[in-house]
């Protein structure tokens, strides 16, 4: 049985493709101004990487910003279902999901089923999201992947206060000016995004084990950070980035089932 995830993101669009409970494979690429057509470019690819085709597929369902667009769609669910849904099966003790994305970042509670207890989120402002970072690597002329290893050359953190984009570019430029190392410079633009996530995840509460999520769980400086200063540490499972997709996968898994059982009772 194959069923499709697709997390149409406001950044990025992900889909992973479950082939009889197992990933046949996966694909990302970004969403640009058409969520339909990134969902389809991604679906089709990596129908293509699994060798199968289109009308395999038993079930999709769709999250994300655009999921309301993806019209390949059986059903849609939020992010938040999603993330939970997927962080549970592949981390089972999980019980705070830290998901960082391209243009929000949410804290998920979840109790010992996987089942969601409450959550905080911020999508209004780009602190504490991929999309800062972004801005600050572009502006310091370093690939977001070498974060982690310049975080450890790191003696100590500068100093970014602002939690704002574009004022704590600003600092950033001064930074730069006034001879600061670039790894202080990361550091304390990590401690910066560590600190914004660590005060949503305390109005839910921390608890052990966490799982962190979305495209910035891939940025080990952010985790280290995080890390640091919540005392526990982070699990970051396989899959972590495209966790959305995964979680949607599972949930059409269930669909699809479904959808069997009830043509076998019609006939």
């Amino acid at each position: 049985m194959l069923v499709a995830g697709i997390d149409s993101g406001s950044t990025a669009t992900k889909v992973v493709l479950l082939a009889n409970g197992q990933v046949g494979a996966t694909y990302a690429a970004a969403t640009g101004a058409d969520p339909q057509r990134a969902a389809t470019r991604c679906l089709e690819t990596a129908l293509a990487q699994a060798g199968a085709a289109a009308d395999a597929v038993k079930a999709v369902v769709a999250t994300g910003y655009g999921r309301e667009r993806v019209s390949q769609a059986d059903r849609t669910l939020t992010e938040i279902t999603c993330h939970a849904r997927g962080a549970h099966a592949l981390v089972p003790a999980a019980r705070t999901v830290i998901d960082i994305g391209g243009q929000d970042s949410k804290v998920i509670r979840l109790d010992d089923a996987g089942l969601l207890l409450d959550f905080v989120m911020n999508d209004k402002c780009a602190a504490g999201t991929g999309r800062f970072l972004e801005v600050m690597a572009n502006r310091l002329e370093l690939d977001l992947d070498s974060f982690g290893e310049e975080w450890l050359k790191a003696k100590e953190a500068a100093k970014v206060s602002s939690t704002c984009t574009v004022f704590a570019e600003s600092e950033v430029i001064g930074l730069i000016a006034a001879g600061i190392p670039r790894p202080a410079i990361i550091r304390g633009l990590c401690e910066a995004v560590a600190a914004r996530v660590a005060s949503m995840a305390r109005r839910v509460g921390l608890v052990p084990t966490v799982v962190f999520t979305g495209g910035v769980s891939l940025n080990a400086g952010v985790r280290r950070s995080l890390e640091k200063l919540i005392g526990q540490e982070i699990v970051v499972p396989p899959l972590s980035q495209f966790m959305g997709a995964y979680g949607a996968a599972l949930f059409a898994q269930d669909l699809a089932r479904e959808k069997a059982e009830a043509a076998g009772i019609s006939r």
